[in-house]
């Protein structure tokens, strides 16, 4: 058999069994290594019976270890490699959360069981009175009952005290057995109980469509508004995937999104058992959720894009039988680290591996997936309109340029229009709440120099972007400056150091808003009536979960936030959404940054006027500020008109050769000599000419957007091709020269969404 070891350069290595010892594809194994046979652990990966080198060379399998992965993973983790040019081994690390793999929280209880054939019948033994009742009701417990522990029993046939367990015990009618247990706390989700809806004709269609596939793969892309029930959708085909004994994987892009999703399926699902995984959970709490799914104690699956490596086996546990994949579109589905996999991509390869439909969601799809609906490739169901009579809010888009020119100082500083003002001021006091999205955290963006001549501007020492400002009021000087790629951070200077000039803040973020809207709002309490949710707020699931709650009883009027309030999330108190700057990502140089914008505004906006509004009342408001009223992007959003843009953008990809009509691979070199990154990058240029398929097409080597990050240069090459074929082979050339290794001089992103 052939061990990976799980290790950045991992070995393919053939080992022997010895014995009646058995071993199947995706067993961990202990087995020697070198010439001193130190031990080491690996995954078995494919068996030979006969094996292709000299049988007396091989080395015997020392031990089999009790947890490992369903060989359906490991095929996955196979592909996981070729595909994303990543070592198997990484692959099959990412498949296996260090916790399980180390045990964490595994304690040993003693437990009772039944004896299956006593040495003698009850009736021989001589029993106190109380241990004979006892007995009685023992036996009359269904055996999935067993094993459990002498309380617990005692209390099942209550008996006050665990005296008459142990005198059957004793008389060889119980017996004492270790079992191994995980011990975690226990992670609270807000659980929702089933409502009874009535599905729309569109919702039953989309249904009726998925259930029909069932037993089989099958992409399904569900388009649906926001709020137009597709959580319900879920629901309904997980009725009939749990009907059919099969298991589920629910993916949600973000912690933020799990605690109301995970508590909508619990509710439904309980008795089926529901498994919550996301990186917010203690080691032991992922531990216990993972082995829930590998016992077969978990049969749905609820959580973050790390969850498609759920350990469904159709053995001990569920056979899979459906991957739904929510907000689809969602860029958090990309690893940035390897492997550098697209967990919605993963889905599908693995749906088409265990055999099971596939269907993502979204009110914005990416234009991967549209493109793909449309060409046949996936089915695609539609949900126009809202559910329960309500509509779509109004967008009003508000032109920053417009609004500013003739405004006093003051009016300028500000980050919210007089417009947006007066919407909030009547959003609160007709009892609504009010969201406000600005995608950029800290105070300012930058700081530079107030003399216009001097022009000098304050830059990251390790990276070529500028410093951000947060405010901190622990720090004796009131904040710090703090790069957001390489985490550096140092002290704000007095003055200019060229010509010491006093220094200007310039560009706002999350926290000057925050210290804005307490002035211009006095109801407005920062941490009472008003949160801020960014990353540098938010740091557990327990934050996530306790700011979500607050908001959604309606303690919390304002939710200020960056683009995780943009998702998902359902809140019928909101009346009113206040885009800050709707500017953050139209201009950065990547060909997805329309795409992005479009996104963001409208999942944003979605999260407005999710009840309906009785006649002669004021709807939900939608109010966008943006330089740039007459953006295609910006535009369509606002008349929530997905397909126009949608179609717009493809014809654009199209003249381009640009994803999704086209493929695309990106290698990034990194060093600290530019010198060096230019060398190699160049050697890569000439070994991909030398071997070019028809087809490739390549840029560069060329300096990245972000041309250093962490004291290393990156030099970018970009290979575009109409179909993936070209690029693998070219990927595949690459690694047999041993040129790109995934490794901390070069970074092979295939498929990439981010290009700075």
């Amino acid at each position: 058999m052939v061990v990976e070891r799980s290790l950045d350069n991992p070995l393919g290595l053939t080992y022997a069994l010895e014995g009646d010892a058995s071993v199947v594809v995706g067993d961990r194994v202990v087995v020697p290594l070198g010439r001193g046979n130190a031990s080491a652990e690996g995954f078995v990966i494919a068996i030979e019976v006969t094996p292709s080198i000299d049988p007396s060379k091989i080395k015997p399998i020392k031990s089999k270890m009790d947890i490992g992965l369903p060989p359906a993973l490991i095929e996955l983790a196979q592909w996981l490699s070729r595909y994303y040019c990543c070592p198997l081994g990484m692959a099959l690390s990412t498949m296996l959360p260090a916790a399980v793999k180390r045990g964490t929280g595994t304690v040993m209880r003693t437990e009772i069981e039944r004896v299956a054939a006593a040495d003698q019948p009850a009736e021989a033994v001589k029993l106190t009175p109380s241990a004979a009742g006892a007995w009685s009701a023992i036996e009359a417990l269904p055996d999935s009952v067993f094993p459990l522990s002498a309380k617990r029993l005692a209390g099942k046939v209550e008996e006050r005290t665990v005296g008459p367990i142990n005198k059957l015990i004793s008389a060889g009618l119980l017996r004492e057995i270790q079992r191994k247990h995980i011990r975690a706390p226990w992670a609270e989700h807000a659980v929702e109980p089933p409502r009874g809806f009535t599905l729309t004709d569109d919702q039953a269609r989309a249904v009726d469509g998925v259930v029909a596939t069932l037993g089989s793969f099958q992409t399904h892309l569900l388009h649906g508004v926001t709020g137009s029930g597709k959580t319900e959708v879920y629901l309904r085909i997980l009725d009939d995937v749990i009907a059919r004994g099969e298991g589920a994987i629910v993916l949600v892009p973000e912690i933020s999104l799990t605690p109301q999703t995970a508590g909508r399926f619990i509710g439904r699902f309980e008795e089926a058992g529901v498994a919550v995984l996301h990186s917010g959970l203690t080691a032991s709490q992922r531990h216990q959720q993972w082995a829930n799914v590998a016992s077969g104690a978990a049969r749905i699956v609820v959580g973050a894009r790390s969850a498609i490596f759920a350990p469904f086996d159709g053995v001990n546990a569920a056979k899979l039988g459906l991957i739904i994949v929510d907000e689809e579109h969602d860029g958090a589905y990309k690893q940035s680290e390897l492997p550098r996999h697209n967990g919605r991509d993963v889905a599908i390869k693995r749906g088409q591996i265990e055999g099971c439909p596939v269907v993502l969601g979204s009110a914005t799809p990416s234009l991967e997936s549209y493109h793909n609906a449309k060409a046949g490739r996936s089915t695609l169901h539609e949900l126009p309109e809202r559910v329960g009579g309500a509509k779509l809010p109004r967008v009003e888009v508000v032109d920053l340029a417009e609004e500013l020119r003739g405004a006093d100082a003051n009016a300028r500083l500000t980050l919210l229009t007089p417009r947006l003002q007066g919407e909030i001021g009547r959003a609160l006091d007709s009892g609504g709440q009010v969201m406000l999205l600005l995608n950029r955290r800290g105070y300012a963006s930058y700081v530079s120099c107030a003399d216009q001549r001097c022009g000098w501007v304050l830059g990251c020492d390790h990276c070529d972007t500028t410093m951000v400002y947060h405010r901190a009021k622990e720090i004796p000087v009131g904040g710090l400056l703090r790069c957001h790629h390489c985490l550096a951070e140092q002290r704000i200077p007095e003055v200019c150091p060229m010509c010491s000039t006093r220094l200007t803040l310039f560009g706002a973020g999350t926290q000057r808003l925050e210290e804005e809207l307490p002035r211009l709002f006095p109801r407005l309490v920062l941490g009472q009536t008003m949160l801020r949710l960014d990353s540098d707020t938010m740091r557990k699931a327990r934050d996530y979960h306790e700011a979500l709650t607050r908001f959604a009883s309606g303690e919390v009027r304002l939710l200020l936030g960056t683009q995780m309030i943009a998702k998902g999330l359902d809140f019928p108190g909101v009346t009113l959404v206040g885009v800050v700057n709707a500017d953050t990502a139209i201009n950065m140089p990547d060909f997805r940054a329309a795409e992005r914008t479009f996104q963001l505004v409208s999942q944003v906006a979605g999260r407005a006027g999710r009840v309906k509004v009785a006649d002669g009342q004021r709807g939900a408001r939608v109010l966008v500020q943006t330089f740039n009223p007459e953006e295609p992007a910006i535009v369509h959003a606002a008349r929530h008109d997905y397909q126009g843009f949608a179609l717009q953008e493809l014809g654009h990809r199209a003249n381009a050769g640009l994803p999704p009509i086209g493929r695309m691979a990106r290698i990034v070199v990194r060093d600290e000599q530019l010198p060096k990154a230019n060398q190699h990058a160049g050697e890569i240029v000439a070994c991909i000419r030398a071997h070019a398929s028809a087809g490739l097409q390549m840029k560069g080597p060329m300096p990245c957007p972000i041309s250093r990050v962490a004291g290393k240069h990156r030099v970018g090459i970009e290979l575009l091709a109409p179909t993936a074929g070209p690029i693998q082979a070219a990927l595949a050339v690459l690694r047999d020269a041993k040129l790109v290794k995934s490794d901390a001089v070069t970074a092979v992103d295939v498929d990439p969404i981010d290009l700075l």
